[in-house]
């Protein structure tokens, strides 16, 4: 496995340390920074499958992978505990903040914002592919921000609290899949961490980020789990074999004896893990 050498993901170590804290800043950092509230107003948690899109590459995604299998020490048991210490608050405050959407909603025009919900996750997909592009990009506040500006109805402007039984199981349910996603690596850490090309994950979940606006904008069918797909397809580009194949035993007469391996009848080559 190689360890993730994203320049915003050192960046941010640099800031806040390793372990627990560093795991805590990234799957809480939807929730500062306005992403979660605005696929909520959005309607990305309108199915059972944007729930677990959003959980997954929202909260979950290559920067919790890659923190909790380069980063936190301890045994398992302790990454747990770290992990649940996170996820808890994590579920709560998600549950809050999607109680205040429909709130929020009365005072915008919902298709405008989808515009913007739509936009800033493109653009988070395009820093989590490449830093130098990100460079170049608002941040996230930023344009939710502007969506917020822009979506602006004063007429229809009430402050009154509505909050939405269902809307808080949906948005603490997608919390919960980033943390479950997040158990999930630190249970089967020890073979991740030598299974796993970090950057090959980063760069496929990236293009799975990508394709969840799609759904957003209603451009494809809301039960096409098209980024679900992508991030199937990306966990398993991102297996490294070579580790597996470097592992495997040598069978020493043979080689004592000098006799060569038998070739493939058909002259074709074959890669030694098949």
């Amino acid at each position: 496995m190689s360890v993730s050498k994203h320049p915003v993901a050192i960046r941010l170590e640099q800031q806040v340390g390793k372990g627990t804290r560093l795991l805590a800043t990234v799957m809480c950092l939807p929730l500062v920074d306005g992403i979660f509230p605005a696929l909520v107003l959005a309607g990305a948690l309108s199915t059972t499958l944007g729930i677990i899109e959003v959980g997954l590459l929202v909260f979950g995604g290559s920067a919790t992978l890659a923190v909790v299998l380069a980063e936190m020490e301890g045994t398992r048991r302790e990454q747990i505990q770290s992990i649940l210490l996170v996820g808890v608050p994590l579920v709560v405050i998600a549950g809050a903040e999607a109680a205040l959407a429909p709130t929020i909603a009365n005072m915008l025009d919902i298709p405008t914002f989808e515009r913007f919900a739509a936009l800033v996750i493109l653009a988070i997909a395009a820093k989590t592919a490449s830093a130098t592009v990100g460079e170049y990009l608002p941040s996230p506040g930023v344009i939710v921000g502007l969506g917020l500006v822009a979506s602006f109805q004063p007429n229809s402007f009430e402050l009154a609290f509505s909050a939405n039984p269902e809307v808080v199981f949906r948005g603490m349910a997608a919390a919960g899949a980033g943390v479950v996603f997040a158990l999930g690596a630190a249970l089967f850490g020890p073979w991740l961490r030598g299974n796993v090309d970090i950057d090959r994950f980063r760069f496929g979940s990236a293009v799975a980020l990508g394709v969840l606006p799609l759904n957003i904008l209603g451009l494809i069918d809301a039960n096409v789990p098209l980024a679900l797909a992508v991030l199937a397809v990306t966990s398993l580009l991102s297996l490294d074999p070579q580790g597996a194949v470097e592992s495997m035993p040598v069978d020493d007469e043979s080689s004592d004896d000098g006799e060569e391996p038998p070739t493939d009848p058909g002259g074709n080559e074959q890669a030694p893990w098949l």
